[in-house]
């Protein structure tokens, strides 16, 4: 009786170690998250959201994935040059700022360990956000 204990025990902490080295290792940074703040300036009818490729990396996504969301919500042209994005239209820092905000929510933050760790990617026709931190894997909320 003994040695079956003994043998399942081994078999257990064999298996444990197998699933703790699938769990991705932590890369949650140290302090709170905060969304950026765009550097907007209106020049006559175009909006230039200056800091635009730091938000981006601020946000771990690719710009031109921001940039699309962007020119979705507000209905409008654009194009990203160089560090900066410049919008057809005048938009208040307010609004983009809001926007921004909104994509950090859908497809930036984990929804399960509200960490910002995250990659997206598609499976088939939907969006998948990948958390580093914790593991989960979740729909996209806003595709």
């Amino acid at each position: 009786m003994v040695e079956v204990q003994d043998e399942r025990f081994k078999e257990y902490l064999a298996l444990l170690d197998r699933a703790l080295s699938q769990v991705p290792s932590k890369t949650a940074k140290a302090g709170r998250f905060e969304v950026p703040k765009a550097r907007v300036m209106i020049m006559g009818n175009r909006t230039i959201i200056q800091n635009f490729k730091e938000i981006a990396t601020t946000l771990n996504r690719q710009p031109e994935q921001v940039f699309n969301f962007l020119l979705h919500e507000l209905g409008t042209a654009g194009t990203i040059e160089d560090v900066r994005a410049i919008l057809h239209g005048k938009f208040s820092k307010e609004k983009i700022d809001n926007l921004i905000e909104i994509y950090t929510k859908l497809y930036v933050i984990c929804p399960v360990c509200r960490g910002v760790d995250t990659k997206l990617r598609k499976e088939g026709r939907v969006l998948m956000i990948y958390c580093e931190a914790c593991g989960a894997v979740s729909p996209a909320r806003g595709a």
